[in-house]
């Protein structure tokens, strides 16, 4: 099928993208990476009169570094985030998880914005915000606001953007030292939309212990899913076998998914905790290698030397 006709309009700055944006509210859309976007259009699921294309705007392009955080405009190709040394530095959660996201012509086409921005459920990307606490600001003619990532995913597809508003920039805290990160994910091919995937940060102390843990899953809800009984359950101890599992447990004693056409609920709820496991030995052992870099004393909890921490099939 081939989408309905619209008008296409190809601003070169944002005030004049917000603008038009501001005329079009109620029958218009913005287009980034279009990897959502058009196929949406081609299947008629989408009918805008007006789309907006934000691909002549530099300034949505670019990533910048700070002490404190990674700010990534909307417009980021997914595949220049994922070679970006800021990004790999100071954000290694995100970087872990982009090439996980689809196949690579998708990811050089695909913006980092328009992901977070479709908010579908199973992306990674979405999962990533809500782990490390990132930060979104949205943009219209009435001025610029910040919105938490707690707040901004509403509903599947829903985000928390007004009709006027455009996405310009996400922003990453920095990750702290002795930390580690780690994203897996099982789907039925490569490249699919993930049945389930987690999303796991780790910092440890002086001791080696779990001093903070964020765990986030994609693909059991409406919205990312973060899971702090499970993080409470890691935070203090070294993640032995038995409080990986007491960590895997206490996921699937809360996550709620449902089933469809690829997986039962009961499916979903055990892989998630086979893949919380994996991935939080994953992060536990770069986390002790970050540390390792300042304290060579500091040694890997022997279990999870011994922990499977291969990638999901």
């Amino acid at each position: 099928m081939k989408p309905v006709d619209f008008h296409l309009h190809r601003p070169s700055t944002l005030d004049e993208a917000l603008e038009l944006m501001a005329e079009h509210a109620e029958d218009g859309k913005p287009l980034a990476g279009g990897q959502s976007l058009l196929p949406l259009l081609n299947f008629r699921l989408a009918r805008p009169e007006h789309v907006v294309d934000l691909g002549r705007i530099g300034s949505l392009g670019e990533v910048r570094r700070t002490s404190t955080e990674v700010v990534i405009g909307s417009m980021v190709r997914q595949a220049y985030a994922e070679r970006s040394p800021a990004v790999t530095a100071q954000c290694p959660l995100l970087a872990a998880a982009l090439p996980n996201v689809a196949h690579p012509p998708i990811r050089h086409q695909g913006t980092v914005g328009g992901s977070l921005a479709h908010a579908d459920p199973a992306a990674e990307l979405p999962a990533v915000a809500v782990a490390l606490d990132a930060t979104f600001v949205a943009a219209s003619v009435r001025g610029r606001r910040e919105i938490t990532s707690g707040r901004f995913f509403r509903t599947h597809l829903t985000t928390a953007l007004e009709p006027d508003e455009i996405l310009t920039e996400i922003r990453f805290p920095a990750v702290p030292g002795r930390s580690g990160a780690a994203f897996v994910e099982v789907s039925r091919r490569r490249g699919d939309f993930a049945l389930v995937g987690v999303a796991v940060q780790t910092t440890v102390d002086d001791e080696g212990a779990v001093s903070d843990a964020r765990v986030c899953f994609s693909g059991v809800a409406d919205t990312p899913r973060r899971c702090t009984e499970a993080e409470a359950t890691l935070t203090g101890h070294a993640p032995e076998e038995a409080r990986l599992a007491d960590a895997a447990d206490a996921a699937r004693d809360v996550l709620d998914p449902t089933s469809d056409l690829h997986a039962t609920a009961a499916y979903r709820k055990d892989v998630a905790g086979v893949l919380l496991r994996r991935a939080v030995a994953d992060a536990y052992r770069h986390a002790v290698t970050s540390a390792e870099k300042h304290r060579p004393s500091l040694s890997v909890a022997p279990s999870v030397n011994g922990a499977d921490t291969r990638s999901a099939p």
